[in-house]
């Protein structure tokens, strides 16, 4: 058993980004904020499945070129290969909740825009 609380984890750059609850040995599991203008990052995993659950916010997301606007309480489930963003384009903080299975920290693949 391993227990954590998120307020004790520090989000990758301050006070937004990526900030992981756990990070292995079978999952990754985490929470991200992205301030208004910015975005993950165009990429996809070659074998990991990842999931985003959005609990703040209305931030677009393309996965494979077609862009989605998103409601809060919606989930994406992407399959290794599929290529995909999260772009904070409006004016508030969004917040979602990750988890990525299986545990392959190098798997994830920038794609050039």
């Amino acid at each position: 058993m391993e227990r954590v609380n998120e307020s004790d984890k520090a989000y990758r750059d301050g006070d937004h980004g990526v900030k992981y609850l756990f990070r292995g040995p079978r999952l990754d599991w985490g929470v991200l904020r992205f301030l208004p203008g910015q975005k993950l990052g165009v990429h996809y995993h070659e074998k990991v499945e990842e999931t985003f659950y959005f609990t703040r916010g209305t931030p677009l997301v393309v996965v494979n070129g077609q862009e989605f606007r998103v409601r809060v309480g919606d989930a994406f489930r992407m399959e290794p290969g599929d290529v995909h963003d999260i772009i904070n384009d409006t004016p508030e903080p969004i917040d979602a909740v990750f988890i990525k299975s299986e545990y392959l920290p190098k798997d994830k693949v920038d794609v050039k825009s």
